[in-house]
C-alpha cells in the first residue's frame, strides 16, 4: 500500500517540475521583448539625438549594454517625446509591422555587437550616476545618456532598402 501512495506522489512531483519548467520558458521568452523608457535630454550635433535611456535587467552590466540597442530601437520604432525647448521626434519607421516583416534584417542588425553599434555612443563613459541606478524589485533600472547618429542611421536603412528615402515622396 505504501508503494501505491508513493507512486502518485512521485507522479505529482514530476508533473509540477514539468509545469515549473514550462512556465519558466514562457517567462524567459516574454522577458526578451523590448522594455525600456526613452526621453530627449538635449540637442546633439546636427543629425544626432541626445537621449536618456532607461533599461531593465537583473544584471546592471547587461542593462548598460542594452541601453545602446534600446536607444536605436526607440529612434526607429517609438519616436522621442519632447520637453520644453526640445522638439519631439517621430520614429524613422512609420510602419509598426516592419520589425516583423523584416525580421531577419533586424535580428542581425540588433544582434550583440551588430550593425546598430555604428550609430550609437554613450555620452557618459559607461559610468552610471547614483541617481540613475535604481533597484526595482529583483532587477535594476539603469539610466544612461546616449547619442544616436540619426542621419547616418537613416542613410544606412535607405541603402539596405528597409525604409524609403525622404526624396522618394514616401
Amino acid at each position: 500500500m505504501k508503494k501505491l501512495i508513493l507512486l502518485p506522489t512521485l507522479m505529482l512531483a514530476l508533473i509540477s517540475v514539468s509545469i515549473d519548467a514550462t512556465s519558466k520558458k514562457k517567462k524567459d521568452k516574454v522577458g526578451q521583448g523590448w522594455r525600456y523608457e526613452i526621453e530627449s535630454v538635449g540637442v546633439g550635433v546636427p543629425g544626432t539625438y541626445l537621449l536618456k535611456v532607461w533599461s531593465y535587467s537583473a544584471n546592471p552590466e547587461v542593462a548598460i549594454e542594452h541601453a545602446k540597442k534600446n536607444a536605436v530601437h526607440g529612434v526607429l520604432f517609438k519616436g522621442i517625446l519632447g520637453k520644453p525647448g526640445i522638439p519631439s521626434q517621430r520614429p524613422l519607421i512609420s510602419n509598426p509591422n516592419l520589425e516583423n516583416e523584416k525580421n531577419d534584417f533586424f535580428k542581425s542588425f540588433f544582434s550583440d555587437n551588430g550593425k546598430y553599434m555604428k550609430f550609437v555612443t554613450l555620452s557618459t563613459d559607461g559610468s552610471v550616476a547614483a541617481q540613475d541606478r535604481l533597484k526595482v524589485d529583483r532587477e535594476y533600472k539603469i539610466g544612461l545618456v546616449v547619442s544616436v547618429n540619426v542621419r547616418a542611421l537613416r542613410k544606412d536603412l535607405e541603402a539596405a532598402g528597409v525604409i524609403k528615402s525622404l526624396s522618394s515622396g514616401f
